[in-house]
Parts: C-alpha cells; structure tokens; sequence
C-alpha cells in the first residue's frame, strides 16, 4: 500500500472512532426533548451531566496529554471505545439522574483522557505541515458522517418505539452506543500498528525536541499557549451552541421533534463534511488558518444576531433552513482549530499536552455554557434564545481579535 493511500485511511479509520465515541456524552444534540422526558428532569440538569463530563475532562486533559505522548494510540483509542460502549448499556437500563451524573464522569476517562489528545495528535503526524488545516478538515468531515450515520441510526430506531419517548430513547441509547464497538473492532484491523508511528515521530524530531515532563510548566507559563486555548473555547463554543437550534426550532417555530431532530443530525454532524473546505480555504486561500479563523468567527456572529432578526411569520421550514447556514460555517471552522497549535510554533513533540491544555480551557463551554444557557431557558422560556444568540454573537468578535494575536504572535515567531 502506498504511503498517500495509507495516510488517507488512518484519517479515515480515525474520524470513524471520533464520529461515534461522542454519541452518548453529547447525546442531547439530537435527543434533548427525549433525554428530558425519559430522565424527567429540567433544562439545568440537563446541562448539569455535560457540566459532570467537563469537569473530568478539566481533570484529566493534561495527565491525559502527557500520557497520550508516551502510549500506543492503538491501544488507547480501542480500549476507549470498549469503554464508553459500556458506558451506554449501563446508562440505558438506568435513566436515573445521580446514575447518569457518574456515568458522564466516567464518559470523561472513555473519550477525553487519552482519547482525545492521542486522536489529534495522530491526525497532527499523519500530515505534513503544509497539509495541516486540510487533514484536520478531512478528520472532521469522516467524524461527521460517522456522527450522522451513528445519529440516524438510533433516530430510526427511536422512532419504532411508537411514540413512546422513554423507549424509544432507550433503543436510541442502546444502538447508537453499539456503534463504538464497531469501530473498535474495526480499528483492530485496519489502523496502523503503533511502532510506525513512532518511527515517524523519531524521524521528523531530534533528541532534543523530545518531550520532557519538565515542559508542563513551561508550556502552562506561555501566553501563546492560553491564547490558543482561548480561542479554541470560542471556536467549539459555536460548534457546541449549534445544538440549541433543536429545541429553538421545537419551542418557538413550532418544528416537531422528529423533524428538528433530523435537522440537528444535518446540522451537528452531516455539514461535519463541510469540514475539508474550510481546510483548503485556510491551506490555499488565506493561506493561514489564522486568517480563516478571523473571517469565519466574524460571520458567525452576524448569522447568530441575525437569528433574532428573523420575521414572526416565518415558516418553521425556511428557519430550519437558516440554521443549517451557521451550522456550516461553525463546522468549517472549527474543523481547523486545532491546527492552530502548528501555526503558533509549538513543537510536535509537545503537540498532546499543549492539545490537554488547550482542551481544558477549549471545552468549557460544555459546562459553562450548558448551565448558563438551561438557566436562562429555564428562567426566559422561548425569550430565553435572544440571550443565548446575543452571547454567542459577541464570543465571535473575541475569537476573531484572539485568531488575530495568534497569527501575529506565530508570524514574529515561528518556532520557539
């Protein structure tokens, strides 16, 4: 097999184990009125289990890095898998609150601890660094057919439950989780053995860019590497945010849960296609995924004030529609965040842990934002999504002047 052929199936076989991992932590994406209804609780618990699963994840990104920079990813990334299958079959023949809180803590060892930071910075070495901002883009786009297949699947199989919202989430819960163990089985065979990655990383470093445990501190010191984070947390602010569009559509268009739901799986993980060509506008076009950033994150916050400036009268179809448009921009952006870590000098061998410490700050929109927006929903009812619209339209003005410093930091400095 030649090496271009190889390198695309990695990415492949990659974006198959993070297009189905991240079902059950983020199942409220597609699920959030059957989540409710099934557990019976309120908008603020709901966004209390992503609060529980943020949480671990703060706790156990950077230990996670470092380890992600010493252990098979192989290894690592089947046995994650195996876990949070688990995971879903336990949470399925509970539904119970206090249950569910732990097993979101748990979902935090499964797909975040050595998980997420050996994904990426496999995606990272499968590249070169001219090609960064496109293999991240084709990462995210296989995780995003994964995701919506995935999501169909247990959105078909929800709905043979005949409207019985309790059971038909727990088959959702129970199809969608079986899915991660295919693709472990999968990545049994097909993925890489890990020696050739570390060959690979061997090759393209000298003894002296290795990484040592003593580089933590110096990278937590680094401005570089908090403003990196910063903009990773306005980046998947968006991506994460997108989500609310189901029950908006459902509360005040007046869309059906069914039909909304079909448009969150477009949406949250169909225009993850999308994800490439916000790869090559950042690789060709503006020839910086900097430069990208700050044109996307500047869209963004005109599409999402815009949403407030919708007519009354609008058919619940064309607002569906409209919600698709920064759905798209949100997935082509956010798709090359994290080639941001390349374009701000950071060396590869330090690529996992500054992806944990970026991730610490990066995801905490899933437990701040989560919580903030439910209280708001909970407290405003449908006036409650002018608040959540005009938040995430300012948090794009912040990531457009943050992609700013990077690019000018990264510009003075290319690789210290």
């Amino acid at each position: 097999m030649n090496s271009k052929l190889r390198k695309y199936l990695t990415i492949i076989t990659l974006g198959l184990a993070g297009g189905s991992i991240y079902f059950l932590p983020y199942i409220k994406y597609v699920f959030y009125d059957a989540q409710i209804a099934a557990m019976g609780i309120s908008n603020t618990q709901s966004g209390l289990l992503l609060t529980m699963y943020t949480v671990g994840n703060m706790i156990l990104y950077i230990p996670g890095g470092i380890i992600a920079d010493k252990v098979s990813p192989k290894k690592a990334l089947i046995i994650s898998l195996l876990s949070t299958t688990a995971l879903a079959y336990i949470y399925a023949f509970t539904l119970q609150f206090v249950i569910a809180m732990i097993i979101w803590l748990g979902l935090s060892f499964s797909t975040a601890f050595v998980f997420w930071s050996s994904l990426m910075k496999t995606v990272r070495m499968v590249g070169d660094d001219h090609e960064q901002g496109f293999m991240y883009g084709l990462y995210y786009a296989c995780n995003g057919l994964t995701g919506a297949l995935t999501n169909s699947l247990a959105l078909n199989i929800y709905g043979t439950a005949g409207g019985d919202m309790t059971s038909g989430f727990v088959r959702a819960i129970i199809s969608g989780g079986s899915v991660t163990a295919v693709a472990a089985i999968l990545l049994i065979f097909l993925m890489k053995e890990d020696k050739t990655l570390t060959a690979a990383k061997s090759s393209s470093e000298d003894d002296d860019s290795k990484f040592r445990l003593s580089d933590v501190l110096k990278l937590v010191k680094n401005p570089v590497v908090w403003i990196v984070s910063m903009t990773v947390l306005c980046g998947y602010g968006f991506y994460t945010s997108t989500s609310y569009f189901n029950p908006y559509l459902t509360e005040v268009m007046g869309v059906s849960p069914e039909s909304s739901g079909l448009i969150s799986i477009i949406r949250n993980y169909l225009l993850l296609l999308l994800a490439p060509v916000g790869g090559l506008l950042a690789d060709k076009v503006f020839k910086s995924t900097c430069k990208w950033l700050m044109t996307a994150f500047i869209i963004l916050a005109a599409l999402f004030a815009g949403v407030m400036l919708l007519p009354a009268d609008i058919s619940p179809m064309a607002a569906s529609l409209y919600t698709l448009i920064p759905g798209a921009f949100s997935m082509m952006m956010y798709g090359v965040i994290f080639s941001t870590v390349s374009e701000a000098g950071i060396p590869r061998a330090m690529t996992g842990t500054v992806i944990g410490i970026a991730s610490i700050i990066g995801y905490l929109p899933d437990s701040i934002y989560s919580v903030l927006f439910g209280s708001w929903l909970d407290s405003f009812g449908g006036a409650g999504y002018n608040y959540i619209f005009t938040f995430l339209a300012v948090s794009g003005i912040v990531g457009c002047l943050l992609a700013l410093l990077i690019y000018k930091i990264g510009r003075k400095a290319p690789a210290q």
